[in-house]
């Protein structure tokens, strides 16, 4: 095929005219190409050359080679050069040599356009006769060769990853501004561009447009434009982004892989590695991996993005890579890139390990040991993925040099507290089983932190109990334990403090509660608060309705007491706001079974292989979590109970599989806790009589958030017996479930008894004596009940140690108040109550005395009208609160009641009043009688207040010492 050809210059008068015209075209060139053709051959000479050159001179013109994108999508190559005076001696002449490609059609031989750069067909004058000779083909030319190109790349390396960036982006589209290379000899602009085609795709190559040199690179169509510095500017237009390779590099890097890639392979001397890639693939601009590759086998150093997209690249297409080329790039791979440590934000890492996970067992070993080496010593020195790899993967060699250099910084992760223990220290610790590195050692504190981190919970579910110090030591706010000396979970106590191996069942040292053989330290206080022990409702004797001295300060108690008195307390109402309202046996986070609504998660199956292949990890794990199961086993058992932990299997650590598989062990059903709590015990795998601790982890998970019942704690104290309470640590558990037993619970007073009779010397004074007043509030109507009861209940709530709760205050008061309101009644007791002034036991009695029993037998008994008549009206003057809840009894309950009665028991009651004497009747009539003299008798008895004027209750103000109007 012959290339059609055109010449240009400024030639003589003929019959086309004269100066620039097409002095010699092909045949068969339409005149639309000649017009359009002549707008983009024309040459400019510098300004900065001499305007009138010699022979010598004409040689450092730039040539202008161009191939550019015409109307109709062909291609016009062109080589212009200045060639000074014309035919007429006027300076400024130039000759364009340009030739013409139809759409679709390339060079011969498929040739790149650049190739052909200062190629010998080139000419610099008209032939003669004004027709250009055929063409078939035009010779490449010798200036563009591969050492040329290799020695300018290198000349040039600080520009070569900006340009090549440029390039791509230009390439495909992304980014349609032109490129602009200023150099000094047209001739590296050529090499610029030879570059670029030796990098690009080969379609991409061929599309590529250009100019080596113009004077006005506004005004030029190719996508790279050479200039030179004598050039008009264009640094401050946006449609161009500018090269200047006569100055300084800018110096920032480069984000681009691809073309960081291409300047290391024409660095590197290694052009020919572009042939496999963008020649004949053809997309090696949208996938920097298959470069890389071929980079990396071919021994060129590639930086840590580009060594990461060969690893990935090689993890994908590992069947397809030749094995010479795999175990080049595997031993390009294992060696470190330059500046590079691994550390975060790096690709490589991860890549390396993907690869070497894809790999591992698929090629020698000998292969692929040195990539594991490399991949080992990132994640171990540069906090780079864990790879799970066998004892197959390393060879004896690498696995012996692998522990010299990687102990120190092995040992370190395993024990760096900043990193959750289940995650990557637990990873390194398989490592260093791998490399045969001893960290036993530091098994204690690390299994102590994966315990913290299993249980940990949110901070509110279950904190330690506030305590207090006293002289008898630190005694817990919760029912009578002390507080732990383990750490809670989740708290940041160094785990060497959590015996990670010891025996179970072993007794970690600490103070041992007196006559227990579990030590205090091992025993954390209840779950349950203490019952409420109000801080100024106890008046002294001789000062009614005052507090004790001090016990009206917040936060303060009584000498020698180390119990907080502001602790948060269960609310003391009976019914649904009392905790026990709740279904018991229920799940829940401390019930053993767990939550549904919010069931723990699984352990993390790092962990479970851990410790199926470390019998050290699993002993000093399950030595940890079972002393947290002693400290807090609700929180324990809410984690980890159905976690999948393999503790059935395990004969040691009771209270941790009390915890873990308690939540299966069923039980009876129907709320049978005390058959709940023969089941928890049962996964024990230890009697309690044994190791007595059990019984108290077990009991504080079958009753994590409430004390149980009077009924129930009686029931485990005649059951167990009070050896096994004594020991266990439960004996003051059982106490808290007395003495926050509600008014309803009538068995909490049984179970007093019995807990004075089992305890005799050993209860706290604290608890002495509202166990007592529970116990008398028995006691009371029965032959048991002795005298003095007024004074005996008064005695007992006022010499003990601490405020008694407001619960049992409240049972004793209403039981004594009912008492009082029975038929017989010594004088004596009702002149101790009057007596007393008691705001809480006169509120009691008031509060009996309206209720409903009073009522009933008000209406059917007209003899027991005729007795609280006497009551209510006797003692005159003797308190201001007997006085005050006397008259409102007296018009607010009784006279309603007698003027309901009918005539007959009217009669009947009078009568009952006459057989008592000293003018009982007669009193009885005055206050009952209308009239001015039944007002004088109403102001003796109470009748002359006002109706509306309301009863005494808790918590009025109390009426002067003096007596008088309230």
């Amino acid at each position: 095929m012959s290339l059609a050809q055109l010449h240009y210059t400024s030639a003589p008068p003929g019959p086309d005219g004269s100066g620039f015209r097409f002095t010699a075209v092909s045949p068969g060139v339409p005149a639309t190409l000649l017009r359009e053709a002549e707008q983009l051959i024309g040459y400019e000479p510098p300004r900065d050359l001499p305007d009138r050159p010699d022979a010598e001179q004409l040689k450092s013109f730039p040539k202008a080679f161009s191939c550019t994108e015409l109307a109709d999508g062909g291609r016009l190559l062109c080589r212009s050069v200045y060639t000074g005076a014309d035919y007429s001696g006027r300076w400024g002449n130039f000759h364009a040599h340009a030739v013409h490609l139809p759409p679709g059609t390339r060079l011969p031989d498929g040739a790149l356009p650049i190739t052909v750069w200062e190629s010998p067909r080139w000419a610099e004058a008209t032939p003669p006769g004004g027709r250009p000779e055929p063409v078939d083909r035009i010779e490449p030319s010798r200036l563009l060769r591969r050492d040329g190109l290799v020695a300018f790349a290198r000349s040039r390396a600080d520009r070569l990853a900006a340009f090549f960036a440029d390039l791509r982006t230009l390439a495909d589209g992304s980014d349609v501004r032109q490129l602009v290379l200023v150099e000094r000899d047209s001739a590296d602009v050529a090499r610029w561009i030879a570059l670029a085609c030796t990098v690009l795709p080969r379609e991409q190559a061929h599309r590529l447009t250009f100019t080596t040199y113009t004077r006005r690179p506004q005004q030029a169509r190719q996508q790279i434009v050479g200039a030179l510095p004598s050039s008009e500017p264009v640094g401050h237009d946006h449609r161009f982004r500018v090269h200047d390779c006569t100055g300084r590099a800018a110096g920032e890097p480069v984000a681009d892989a691809w073309a960081e890639v291409c300047a290391r392979i024409w660095t590197a001397g290694r052009p020919e590695l572009f042939r496999d890639t963008a020649r004949d693939l053809g997309d090696t601009a949208d996938d920097v991996g298959r470069l890389a590759v071929a980079a990396l086998a071919g021994g060129v150093a590639l930086p840590p993005a580009a060594r990461a997209a060969a690893a990935r690249r090689a993890a994908a297409r590992a069947g397809d890579l030749p094995e010479p080329t795999l175990t080049a790039l595997l031993g390009e791979l294992a060696r470190a890139a330059d500046g590079d440590d691994g550390s975060a934000g790096s690709e490589e890492p991860a890549a390396l390990a993907a690869l070497l996970s894809r790999l591992d067992g698929h090629v020698p070993t000998v292969v692929s040991a040195p990539l594991a080496a490399r991949v080992l010593t990132l994640a171990v020195r540069g906090r780079g993925p864990v790879p799970a790899l066998g004892a197959g993967s390393l060879t004896p060699e690498v696995r012996a040099a692998l522990a010299r250099d990687l102990a120190p910084p092995l040992r370190h992760g395993i024990a760096d507290p900043a990193e959750p223990a289940t995650g990557r220290p637990l990873a390194l610790l398989h490592l260093a089983d791998l490399l045969d590195v001893d960290c036993t050692d530091l098994l204690p504190e690390f299994a102590g932190r994966i315990a913290r981190e299993l249980v940990r919970t949110e901070p509110a579910h279950e904190t330690p109990d506030t305590v207090e110090p006293g002289p008898a030591g630190t005694r817990s706010a919760a029912a009578g334990s002390e507080a732990p000396s383990s750490a809670v979970p989740g708290s940041a106590v160094p785990g060497s403090a959590v015996p990670g191996s010891a025996v179970p069942g072993s007794a970690v040292p600490g103070s041992a509660v007196p006559g227990s053989a579990v030590p205090r330290s091992e025993l954390q206080g209840s779950a349950w608060p203490r019952p409420i022990r109000p801080e100024s409702d106890h008046p002294t004797p001789g000062q009614p309705g005052t507090a004790r001295a001090g016990a009206g300060l917040p936060g303060t108690s009584r000498p020698g007491s180390a119990r907080p008195e502001a602790a948060q307390q269960w609310p003391t109402r009976p019914g649904a706001d009392h905790p026990r309202s709740a279904r018991p046996g229920t799940s829940g986070p401390g019930s053993g079974r767990p939550d549904p609504a919010g069931s723990p998660p699984p352990c993390p199956p790092a962990l479970l292989d851990a410790l199926q292949g470390h019998p050290a990890l699993r002993t000093a794990l399950f030595g940890a979590l079972d002393a947290l199961a002693r400290a807090q086993p609700a929180v324990v058992a809410g984690r980890l109970a159905g976690s999948g932990l393999p503790v059935a299997a395990d004969p040691g650590f009771p209270h941790l599989r009390m915890c873990v598989l308690g939540g299966a062990a069923g039980g009876p059903a129907g709320g049978d806790r005390r058959g709940r709590l023969r089941a928890v015990l049962h996964t024990a795998g230890v009697s309690p009589h044994a190791d007595p601790a059990v019984l108290h982890t077990a009991f504080r998970l079958v009753w994590p958030d409430e004390p149980p019942t009077g009924e129930e704690a009686s029931l485990l104290l005649n059951e167990l017996g009070s050896d096994a309470h004594r020991l266990a640590g439960t004996r003051d558990l059982l106490v808290a479930a007395a003495l926050a037993a509600p008014a309803e619970d009538a068995a909490a007073p049984l179970l007093a008894a019995d807990l004075l009779r089992c305890f005799t010397t050993e209860l706290d004074p604290a608890d002495r004596a509202p166990l007592l007043l529970l116990e008398y509030a028995a006691l009371l109507g029965t032959d048991g009940e002795g005298e003095n009861w007024v004074e005996r209940v008064r005695a007992l709530r006022d010499g003990a140690v601490e405020p008694v709760p407001e619960q049992v205050t409240r049972r004793v008061y209403d039981a004594l108040a009912r008492r009082l309101l029975t038929v017989p009644v010594p004088e004596s007791e009702l002149y101790a109550l009057a007596r007393s002034g008691d705001t809480a036991l006169l509120a009691a009695y008031e509060r009996a005395a309206r209720g409903p029993a009073v009522a009933e037998r008000l209406r059917t008994a007209p003899s027991y009208v005729a007795a609280r008549f006497c009551d209510w009206s006797a003692y005159q003057g003797t308190h201001p609160g007997w006085e005050a809840t006397r008259t409102a009894l007296l018009a607010k309950v009784l006279r309603p009641a007698v003027r309901a009665l009918p005539a007959e028991d009217r009669t009947a009651v009078e009568e009952a009043l006459r057989r008592t004497g000293r003018g009982r009747l007669d009193a009885y009539r005055a206050w009952n009688r209308p009239g001015a003299l039944g007002r004088l008798a109403g102001r003796l008895t109470g009748r002359g207040r006002r109706e509306d004027e309301r009863a005494s209750w808790p918590g009025d103000v109390q009426p002067p010492a003096g007596g008088g109007d309230r």
